[in-house]
């Protein structure tokens, strides 16, 4: 019984002694960037050390302040912010208006987890703030038309609404970059797509929205010509029909390839633009025959140089209930 009692003490004593390394010291330039911004060295090393999807809103703020002074470069800013999420977990159909509106009861903002859109709104709110407050008001200035708050507002349709109302902050170069290009239209009913998805009736008009992709096959020939940050839109196709099905960002990996740093199920990821290729070629054979979506390629968007967001629209006051107008 002693022995035992012994060989525990004696395990419990080693165990003890197996610390965790010591996190390294941050380099003196990066501590007098934190200094700068009220941040002391223990918390820049432990904000090093943590992802983004682990912190409070406080610790994004004064991480978001270091940032800038740490990354000056947007695209490369752009890139550093998207890879300190990855491994964030991935949640379809993640972020609605509450509490402002209750038609989608997902709140405004979760840090935690993400889906595609999500996941790039973040990152270029991140990338364009230095505080907390700031990254909320981007946020919102991003997913928004005119930064209106609400579900009949949000940009929902990848191409007709989101690329275009943020031209403030990207730039579709999709027909510039060299390679053959592919037309599409999309025939958009936002009013019927409102009253399916959240029972509100909106008086939209129907539109048939004309764009252009590049066909997978096409791609490696213009994937030196894409530069950190840029947005991407993989384009899908069933039935004759083609849209943005998934989003994504490019950063540069360390032999100079082209990645996309994405959320898709289960995690955020980066994989080179190729292998991403590689890899919905082997689903889309898997799948073939079963009335799915198929790869068919990709819109190129360019991360404006100096992106400066417009003004935001007057937030309007709720309509009250027919039944009390008077």
């Amino acid at each position: 019984m002693h022995k035992t009692l012994a060989a525990l003490a004696l395990a419990l004593l080693l165990a003890g002694c197996a610390l965790p390394p010591k996190a390294p010291e941050p380099p003196a330039v990066q501590r007098e960037n934190a200094h700068r911004v009220g941040l002391g060295d223990a918390q820049l090393t432990e904000l090093l050390n943590k992802p983004l999807y682990r912190m409070q809103p406080g610790e994004i703020g004064a991480f978001l302040a270091w940032q800038q002074l740490d990354q000056p470069d947007l695209r490369r800013r752009v890139a550093a912010l998207a890879r300190k999420n990855i491994g964030q977990p991935y949640e379809l159909f993640l972020l609605g208006e509450f509490p402002y509106e209750t038609y989608d009861a997902q709140p405004l903002f979760d840090l935690t987890k993400s889906d595609c859109v999500v996941f790039v709104e973040h990152t270029y709110a991140m990338a364009l703030s230095a505080s907390w407050e700031e990254f909320f008001w981007m946020l919102q200035r991003i997913r928004y038309r005119d930064g209106v708050i609400g579900v009949a507002t949000r940009n929902h349709y990848t191409e007709a609404d989101w690329n275009l109302a943020n031209r403030w902050l990207v730039t579709d170069v999709t027909t510039t970059l060299g390679a053959p290009t592919q037309a599409y239209r999309q025939h958009i009913d936002r009013r019927a797509f409102l009253r399916k998805q959240f029972k509100i009736e909106r008086d939209i008009p129907v539109q048939d929205f004309d764009d252009a992709y590049i066909a997978k096959q096409d791609v490696a020939a213009i994937e030196a010509r894409l530069q950190d940050g840029d947005f991407v839109n993989i384009v899908s196709t069933r039935g004759g029909e083609f849209w943005a099905s998934h989003v994504g960002l490019i950063v540069t990996g360390a032999d100079g390839s082209r990645h996309l740093l994405h959320s898709a199920e289960p995690q955020v990821r980066e994989e080179t633009l190729q292998g991403f290729i590689a890899r919905m070629a082997e689903r889309d054979a898997r799948q073939a025959g079963q009335n799915k979506p198929q790869l068919a390629g990709f819109k190129f968007l360019r991360l404006n140089d100096a992106p400066e967001p417009p003004p935001m629209a007057p937030q309007p006051r709720p309509a009250r209930p027919a039944a009390l107008a008077g």
